[in-house]
């Protein structure tokens, strides 16, 4: 899992805030903004914000966590199913 990439204090936010946002639109950095020293918030681009939204989504969803799991054993157990058996014969 990705983890915080760097921390700046609020006064920092505050005057580079502009660049920290365009900063966000080309890298996929997290920065978390700090008051006195402790992590108090977090700034991300909106499409890893939505990428979040959307695990929360499919880890809420039963039936999609089901059908996962199910494959992850079914892989470790080596049934893979090939392009042939999904896709047909050419």
């Amino acid at each position: 899992m990705k983890e915080i990439d760097r921390y700046i204090s609020i006064t920092e936010a505050k005057t580079r805030f502009l660049d920290l946002v365009r900063d966000l639109g080309e890298k996929a950095d997290v920065v978390a903004i700090t008051k006195n020293g402790v992590p108090a918030a977090v700034l991300l681009s909106v499409d890893k914000f939505e990428g979040l939204l959307e695990t929360i989504d499919i880890l809420g969803d039963e039936k999609a966590m089901k059908s996962l799991r199910r494959s992850l054993r079914e892989a470790r157990a080596g049934r893979w199913v090939g392009e042939e058996q999904i896709f047909g014969k050419g």
